[in-house]
Parts: C-alpha cells; sequence; structure tokens
C-alpha cells in the first residue's frame, strides 16, 4: 500500500495517553470548498497554512487547528498526516460505547467528499486495504462514521458513503473479519450499488 506525507512537518497533534493503542477507526468526508474536489486546501488546512482569502468558506475555518491521520483524495491517493501512534485532532466532542474523548484512541481517516456526492471505488479500495494494515497493527475493535461518534454535530461521512460496499471490498479481498468491525448498518446492505456510482458523466464531476 503505497502512503505519501506532506513535506510540512506534523501539526495538529500530540501524544496519545500513557499506554493508549488505537481501538478504534474513524471514517470522516471532507471538500474544500465544499462539495469540490482538489486541489491543496485540505492539505493547508491540516497544516495550518489556508489562505483564508482564497474562497469566502475559508475566511471561517483558517483559524482551526484541525487534523486527520490520514486523508483520501478521489483517485483513491493515500496520504499520512499524522502517524497513528499519536493522537490527531479530528473528532472533537465526541463519545465512542461511553467513552468520550475519541482522539485518545481514535485513527482518523478523511475521504475527499461531501454528504451530496457519492465516493470513487478507489477511495472504497484504498480505505479497505488501510483498515486491514490497521487492525493487524492494533487492537482496532470497531470502525464507524464520525456522525455515529458526533450525532447531532456532524454529518460525515453522510448518506451516499456505501458501509455495505466497504464490507464487500473487504469480503472479497478474504478481510472478514475486519468487515465485522464496521459498525453502521446503511440501507441496502446486499446491493447498493447506486450509492457508489456517480449520477452524472465523469466530465461533470466537481473540481
Amino acid at each position: 500500500m503505497k502512503i505519501s506525507f506532506p513535506p510540512d512537518p506534523v501539526t495538529n497533534c500530540d501524544e496519545r495517553p500513557a499506554g493508549e493503542l488505537p481501538s478504534l477507526v474513524v471514517v470522516h468526508a471532507i471538500s474544500l470548498p465544499p462539495d469540490r474536489f482538489g486541489g491543496p486546501a485540505v492539505e493547508q488546512l491540516f497544516t495550518n497554512r489556508l489562505d483564508p482569502s482564497g474562497h469566502p468558506y475559508y475566511a471561517t475555518i483558517h483559524h482551526l487547528r484541525v487534523s486527520a491521520h490520514y486523508f483520501i483524495r478521489r483517485g483513491g491517493e493515500l496520504v499520512c498526516f499524522v502517524p497513528p501512534e499519536k493522537r490527531a485532532w479530528h473528532a472533537g466532542v465526541s463519545s465512542w460505547r461511553g467513552r468520550e474523548r475519541c482522539n485518545d484512541f481514535s485513527v482518523g481517516v478523511e475521504l475527499e467528499g461531501c454528504d451530496i456526492l457519492p465516493f470513487e471505488q478507489a477511495q472504497y479500495e484504498a480505505l479497505a486495504g488501510l483498515l486491514s494494515e490497521l487492525c493487524g497493527r492494533f487492537p482496532v475493535a470497531g470502525v464507524t462514521g464520525h456522525s455515529d461518534i458526533a450525532p447531532g454535530r456532524k454529518t460525515d461521512p453522510g448518506p451516499y458513503f456505501s458501509w455495505g460496499g466497504l464490507r464487500g471490498i473487504l469480503i472479497a479481498a478474504g478481510k472478514g473479519e475486519v468487515a465485522l468491525l464496521i459498525e453502521p448498518e446503511g440501507e441496502g446492505e446486499s446491493d447498493d450499488s447506486d450509492r457508489m456510482r456517480w449520477p452524472f458523466p465523469l466530465a461533470g464531476r466537481p473540481l
């Protein structure tokens, strides 16, 4: 699995509590500007270099100090911003299985996407590979969405993310034990292919 690293120093992270290893993977979605893909803005946000004059929306978020361990672009490219051994600032106010402060014990994976458009097959493939690798290294007990650990506050990865499709990829790859860790149900578990394809031609995809 090929992973790239941004040239900038690691930012917006710190040490996990003593003896803490990741036991949860949280799937997020992000697009900057909103509902548009491509460009350097996500990397700039995670490394505190987002230009507030670059877009009206950036002026409202450039001061935030946030990050994720991994970012998966539309083409499936995988970028590591924070080593999974460290605590990235991705979850915010959150709770999982009665335990708060999910940043302490989770790995955050951001997919380039939004609530109104399907994700790319290449992203599911990259995520499945990453999950398999993380579950082999750490005592991961669950995989869930940002909206599931921060209900009412967050909506990502949103209704167009196919949890069933992700499970199917893992099972086909012989990683059924990883598929069992995925918690969200999602509709159309047997066939949610509509959620995994774009409703418009390639040329019409947002940039």
